[in-house]
């Protein structure tokens, strides 16, 4: 069965895999969970809870797979330069709070701040 679904991550066409996409169902080609609010035809990032049914519960991690009644797979292109924005902004709130937390807790005397909250919550 032939049709244009492809992942909302890498664009991997999706044309290989039987519709309705399964739970458990990954892309082929970046192996992405594919059953997410992000590659479902009622996302919309600018409605409410980013979704246009709304019967549907709230779903918290667009992104991970979810067992959402209303999933139906998105026939959309694939947008490269959302894919490229959406990564920029991970990475910029990266940067703002701090990289690998763990790196100054292995470190004693890193974080003056967090060592006095640890001292003093002892």
């Amino acid at each position: 069965m032939a049709h244009s679904v492809v992942c909302y991550r890498c664009g991997t066409s999706l044309a290989a895999l039987s519709l309705p996409l399964a739970r458990q169902d990954v892309c082929p080609g970046c192996r992405t969970e594919l059953h997410v609010c992000r590659m479902c035809r009622h996302f919309d990032e600018g409605a409410p809870d980013q979704c246009l049914e709304e019967e549907a519960d709230f779903v918290r991690e667009k992104a991970r797979a979810n067992f959402c009644d209303w999933f139906e797979a998105a026939e959309r292109e694939w947008d490269s330069q959302a894919l490229r924005e959406s990564e920029a902004a991970a990475e910029r709130l990266e940067t703002l709070f701090g990289g690998d937390a763990d790196a100054s807790a292995a470190e004693p005397g890193a974080d003056p701040l967090r060592d006095a909250a640890e001292k003093l919550f002892r």
